[in-house]
């Protein structure tokens, strides 16, 4: 049930992380910027995510682990097709704030390997 999870998950670039760590937010990628929220996903989403998005790419990957009380109620799951509701980050009244780092509990680099991403996160 949506809602229930202790933490949420970003699939995040290299260079997303690092600006994360430096400025201590971030907006996300493009994607994030013209929905007007952070995608997150709950850790049962995140290979099929993965799989489905990332299977090609050649940046850097890490999974954030995210705390859900951290985000309070700007952390809004929605369906984004008939059976999955993804965690969507606006922040207060749907506002678009930036992911704070303070919500970040666990980076991990992600490593593909036979078209399959690991880090112990997933396991």
């Amino acid at each position: 049930m949506a809602g229930e999870e202790e933490f949420v998950y970003r699939i995040s670039t290299a260079e997303e992380w690092k600006e994360l760590q430096s400025n201590g937010s971030v907006y996300g990628g493009e994607l994030d910027r013209s929905a007007g929220f952070i995608h997150l996903s709950k850790l049962d989403q995140v290979r099929p995510t993965l799989e489905r998005f990332f299977q090609n790419t050649k940046m850097e990957l890490y999974l954030l682990q995210v705390a859900v009380k951290e985000l309070g109620d700007g952390l809004i799951y929605e369906a984004v097709d008939g059976t999955n509701q993804f965690p969507h980050f606006f922040g207060p009244s749907r506002s678009f704030v930036p992911l704070p780092l303070s919500a970040v509990t666990k980076a991990e680099k992600l490593s593909l390997s036979d078209a399959q991403f690991t880090c112990s996160l997933l396991n």
